[in-house]
């Protein structure tokens, strides 16, 4: 299992799974982040948050708390 915390700067991965529960999991779904949807990590900040990334053709920063939800491949 790999999560959207661990993928590499520069990297297009493709959504698989979100393990977030209630309202976490509706905010994530809220910004276009979803099962299947492809997201191109742009920028890790030094400590690994934020971590930029483009969805849907917009750009979204993510903490890490929120970005370790994301399952990706």
């Amino acid at each position: 299992m790999k999560t959207l915390r661990e993928v590499a700067c520069g990297q297009s991965v493709r959504v698989k799974k979100l393990s977030g529960t209630g309202p976490v999991k509706r905010r994530i779904m809220d910004m276009g982040i979803t099962k299947g949807v492809e997201v191109f990590v742009r920028k890790v900040a030094p400590l690994g948050d934020p971590v930029e990334v483009t969805v849907r053709g917009y750009e979204l920063s993510l903490r890490k708390v929120d970005a370790e939800m994301i399952e990706v491949e």
